[in-house]
């Protein structure tokens, strides 16, 4: 009996894993990183977003020294 708990404690363990890995390192969506200040260095595109679900829109910046964008919501 004690072998059947361990054999299904170890499978929930993996599974808890792979979800925590999912989404903390390849979970890049836009709306990660959004926020209310534009950090130095980035400047606005012309790219809006629009979200279907919510109706929120969200401006991109671009930081030409990086490569990096940045996501604040409207």
């Amino acid at each position: 009996m004690t072998v059947i708990a361990i054999i299904y404690g170890i499978q929930i363990l993996a599974v808890m894993i792979c979800i925590s890995l999912g989404y903390f390192i390849y979970d890049k969506r836009f709306n990660r990183n959004h926020g209310v200040e534009i950090p130095a260095g980035f400047k606005p595109t012309n790219e809006v977003n629009l979200d279907p679900v919510t109706g929120e829109k969200t401006r991109v910046y671009y930081n030409q020294d990086t490569g990096e964008r940045f996501y604040k919501k409207l």
